[in-house]
């Protein structure tokens, strides 16, 4: 893209773009639109770099934001698109590219808050890289830096739960041990939160299911389906109705009820 026509673009604009992208679960989408976002942010600072060293006045470019915040927001996508493709190699490059942000000049005060708030999402995002990629020699670090940060909770033991299925892992300890902080998972209500909490549900399903524990893995689905179907995700909620067939077996009446129950109100909302 020619910097006269990314010059034109409304940095917000694509900052949007790239979360709803992320809310869809269009990853290529988002990785193609991040790249226009750094492409944007890199032609906006090697031109004030030019008008800089040639002494002159320094083109002002109204944005809501300070330039690095979208360097470091283009990368970050990224990093989240890799990671969800499991391009776990791609994932660390990105996250390594905005975890020190330093080298941009004159980042001034709010500059610098946006550097340190990317350079912790770094480390948080690598840890879940690296444990998603079955490095499990990182899982007490992990586990130590969600105690310290608790706000990362969720999708922390998210990511740990998921490592446990992929990799039959026993994390039982591990999960009582966070047993008081997990149990206010439900209370979330932004988008963002709600989608690691179902990431979270589903995955916890699945891995009763491994071990054998056929109604905890029942409940877990069915508060999976209805996390999907609160969101309207279609795809979510077709992988919980198969999880929930594949364990119904195991099914008391109670949760029988409580599977119809969600049914009716879906057909319900579809008449």
């Amino acid at each position: 893209m020619r910097p006269s026509i990314l010059k034109l673009l409304n940095p917000d604009i694509i900052v949007e773009m790239l979360e709803m992208a992320c809310r869809l679960e269009d990853w290529d989408k988002m990785l193609n639109t991040a790249g226009i976002l750094y492409n944007f942010a890199q032609c906006i600072y090697e031109e004030r770099q030019y008008h800089k060293a040639k002494g002159l006045p320094v083109p002002l470019v109204d944005t809501q934001r300070p330039l690095v915040y979208y360097f470091g927001f283009s990368h970050l996508m990224q990093g989240i698109a890799y990671q969800k493709q499991q391009k776990y190699d791609e994932a660390k490059e990105t996250i390594y590219r905005y975890a020190e942000l330093g080298w941009m000049e004159e980042l001034g005060g709010e500059g610098e808050e946006i550097a340190e708030e990317f350079r912790y999402l770094a480390r948080a995002n690598l840890y879940i890289v690296e444990i998603l990629s079955g490095r499990m020699e990182f899982l007490e670090g992990y586990t130590q830096f969600l105690q310290d940060n608790p706000e990362e909770l969720l999708p922390g033991l998210g990511t740990i739960v998921q490592a446990a299925v992929n990799y039959r892992l026993d994390v039982d300890d591990l999960l009582h041990r966070f047993a008081e902080q997990s149990a206010g998972f439900g209370d979330y209500e932004d988008a963002d939160n709600l989608s690691h909490y179902f990431s979270y549900c589903y995955h916890l399903a699945l891995y009763h299911r491994r071990a054998g524990r056929l109604q905890e893995g029942l409940d877990w689905t069915m508060q999976s389906l209805r996390l999907a179907h609160q969101s309207k995700h279609d795809g979510n909620f077709k992988r919980c109705l198969a999880l929930f067939e594949a364990l119904r077996e195991g099914m008391t009446d109670e949760q029988a009820g409580g599977y119809h129950g969600l049914l009716q109100e879906c057909l319900g909302q579809i008449v």
